[in-house]
């Protein structure tokens, strides 16, 4: 059970994407929007994950074509947006998935997932974990850079780390902090 617990949570709080990846950012500070894109990431993470293993195990190595992987899983994830917001928006019609198909595409954490996961090569289970695992992580970011963003937004900030210095000093200070759990997973 142990070896199931430990890449989940160390894709989560370790092994951090989102923090590590260049990711692309927008304002999104609703929360409604925030949860609609985490939602949005960890379902296509785990899709794309999923998918770029049986991908590469069953048609990429036996066709000698390892080094097409990476237009291979871009076109992959590509393909898999737009079917998953339609459903994600029947499923949950409360959450506005309209306009997430470029955050969703640029979105380096997903292809990152799947590199990570053939490269290890641990098995489908560890992959779908490693997914699961760093969406969550990329959710949990995520909100808690957005509640930072809207907990700063109403402080008299001096004018020189207005916008964008004061979110990146926020990011820097979220990455030292999910840092801090590297001590706790040994694995």
């Amino acid at each position: 059970m142990t070896d199931m617990l430990v890449p989940l949570a160390s894709a989560a709080l370790i092994s951090h994407f989102v923090l590590r990846m260049p990711l692309p950012g927008d304002q999104v500070l609703e929360r409604r929007r925030v949860h609609a894109l985490g939602l949005a990431t960890l379902l296509l993470m785990v899709l794309s994950g999923v998918s770029g293993y049986l991908l590469h195990h069953y048609l990429l190595l036996p066709s000698t074509l390892v080094s097409l992987r990476l237009f291979v899983w871009l076109a992959m994830t590509a393909l898999l947006i737009q079917p998953l917001l339609r459903a994600l928006s029947r499923w949950a019609p409360r959450l506005p998935f309209d306009g997430l198909w470029p955050l969703l595409l640029g979105n380096a954490g997903v292809l990152g997932v799947v590199l990570s996961g053939v490269r290890d090569d641990q098995g489908l289970v560890d992959m779908t974990l490693l997914s699961l695992g760093t969406g969550l992580g990329f959710w949990l970011a995520l909100g808690l850079f957005s509640d930072l963003c809207q907990r700063v937004a109403g402080n008299d900030i001096p004018q020189p780390f207005k916008g964008l210095p004061l979110e990146l000093i926020g990011a820097g200070l979220m990455s030292v902090a999910f840092l801090g759990f590297n001590a706790m997973i040994k694995p």
